[in-house]
């Protein structure tokens, strides 16, 4: 936020549930939409007796996207109970990490293709396993104001993913989460559906204030529960503002009575954070031990294997993209942001019709806009990249002009032609070059004016011209025209 008088400093904790078919302590499923109550047993509602057993494929998980995430992955971790009370956690505390988490002290790297911050890399403090609380139901817009509880989401994997306060704007905020996002669907170890609640924002955020006797300090509060990037940009903003404006109104400083740092739910209808608490400190939640779960042992070697299995990754992607195929840094961001797929389908494109850059403007512009128009996914697209490839190469030898191009796009899109096929359908093909020269020469000795503004240095006049030529032949390529109109003109 250049124009405002505080830096906005903000650390992110994103919970992100992990793609396995059971909990994290017990066999129950994981699958979105049941009835509310009907996935759970004895272990995920803490009855007494009942014992937990790690899931493994979701340690595994875990351990692929702190890899990917440049983390310290430590040799040992253990499981720690962080004790509360609410609702929706019936066993009354909550299986975390605390202080010696699964992994630590990584990176994630961030770029603006439309370059309003420079590219950085944001610190990870940590990722840690956890499973999930359960989900109260509020009824307060029926008029009922009655609460009901789901436990269906209780004992869910979740990988908590904590960022250093490194980030500085709504922007960067937005790109980390895009980013982060991004990589996890990648490496299969999340969907990352919002919706859903597969991926959750809490935003810690305060601000600095420059003043005479140096920089202030707010408390640093604490938006919980923000599940949309919309939402998330919108809280920060406001939350920003308001401390700055609770800052000019009663002049406080940090550590003076009164101040200390809260949790503050968001009301996107308002537009504005509310108080919910004060924010707890690590001592209030009482962590120990887990007394019925072990300990876990990664070895240097399971590290070596797992960063060793890791495929191609977004950021690596893109850089690549922009080398072979000589692309810029957006389209190489829309291209990636869609999925591996469509990278693939691009690659074929770009292969087939020899430019690269010609490839991403028919892929990002025409494949993206009939994929959105219909609600299509990749799988269903009916043109192959093939055929498009084919049609990009004709573009680029000059056998039809963009225009026409995009008729028989929408030709082979609508009917599964080949572009030869459309081309033939639609009477699209190159005019022979003695006809056009023969169209030029008319068009230029019916205007006698246009001739003489070109004559007099006003080159651009020849555009009349060219429109001219396409009311004659449509499939009169504008660039031929142009050219040889100018090169008659010059000769006359």
């Amino acid at each position: 936020m250049p124009d405002q008088p505080y830096d906005l400093i903000v650390g992110l904790e994103t919970h992100v549930q992990l793609l396995t078919q059971t909990k994290l302590f017990c066999g129950c499923s994981t699958k979105f939409g049941a009835a509310p109550n009907t996935q759970t047993c004895p272990v995920c509602i803490g009855l007494p007796g009942s014992l937990p057993v790690m899931n493994r494929k979701a340690f595994r998980l875990g351990l692929v996207a702190a890899i990917a995430l440049n983390c310290e992955i430590p040799e040992f971790t253990k499981w720690d109970r962080k004790q509360y009370y609410y609702p929706d956690l019936p066993k009354g505390y909550q299986i975390s990490q605390y202080d010696l988490p699964m992994s630590k002290s990584g990176w994630l790297e961030i770029s603006d293709p439309k370059g309003r911050f420079a590219t950085k890399k944001v610190g990870i403090i940590r990722a840690h396993l956890e499973e999930d609380a359960g989900k109260s139901l509020h009824d307060e817009a029926a008029g009922k104001a009655d609460s009901r509880i789901d436990l269906n989401r209780t004992g869910t994997p979740l990988l908590e993913i904590v960022s250093a306060p490194d980030i500085r704007s709504t922007e960067e905020t937005r790109a980390y989460l895009t980013e982060l996002k991004l990589l996890l669907t990648y490496l299969n170890v999340s969907d990352c559906n919002m919706q859903e609640g597969s991926l959750r924002v809490d935003a810690n955020v305060n601000i600095h204030i420059q003043t005479l006797q140096g920089k202030i300090a707010t408390p640093i509060v604490e938006i919980k529960n923000l599940n949309s990037f919309r939402f998330i940009e919108r809280a920060l903003a406001y939350e920003a503002k308001r401390q700055y404006d609770v800052w000019q109104e009663t002049g406080r400083k940090m550590g003076d009575p009164g101040t200390f740092k809260q949790t503050r739910g968001w009301d996107d209808a308002k537009g504005v954070t509310f108080s919910q608490r004060e924010k707890e400190e690590s001592s209030d939640y009482r962590y120990f031990p887990d007394p019925d779960l072990c300990p876990v042992i990664t070895l240097a070697g399971d590290v070596r294997e797992v960063r060793g299995s890791l495929a191609e990754l977004p950021a690596a992607m893109r850089h690549r993209l922009e080398k072979s195929y000589g692309i810029t840094p957006y389209d190489s961001d829309v291209i990636v942001a869609q999925g591996q797929p469509l990278v693939t389908y691009y690659e074929e494109v770009a292969r087939i019709g020899g430019d690269g850059k010609k490839a991403a403007n028919w892929v990002t512009q025409e494949v993206l806009r009939v994929l959105n128009e219909q609600a299509w996914s990749l799988e269903k697209f009916p043109l192959t990249a093939g055929a498009l490839g084919e049609l990009v190469k004709l573009v680029v030898a000059g056998e039809i002009e963009i225009t026409r191009a995009k008729e028989v796009f929408n030709d082979m899109v609508a009917h599964k032609r080949s572009a030869a096929e459309s081309m033939a359908a639609l009477g699209i093909g190159k005019v022979d070059s003695s006809e056009l020269e023969a169209i030029c020469r008319e068009i230029v000795a019916a205007n006698p004016k246009i001739v003489a503004d070109v004559k007099s240095g006003k080159q651009q006049a020849v555009g009349a011209l060219v429109g001219q030529a396409k009311k004659k032949n449509p499939n009169a390529n504008p660039n031929d025209v142009r050219r040889i109109c100018l090169e008659i003109i010059e000769r006359m």
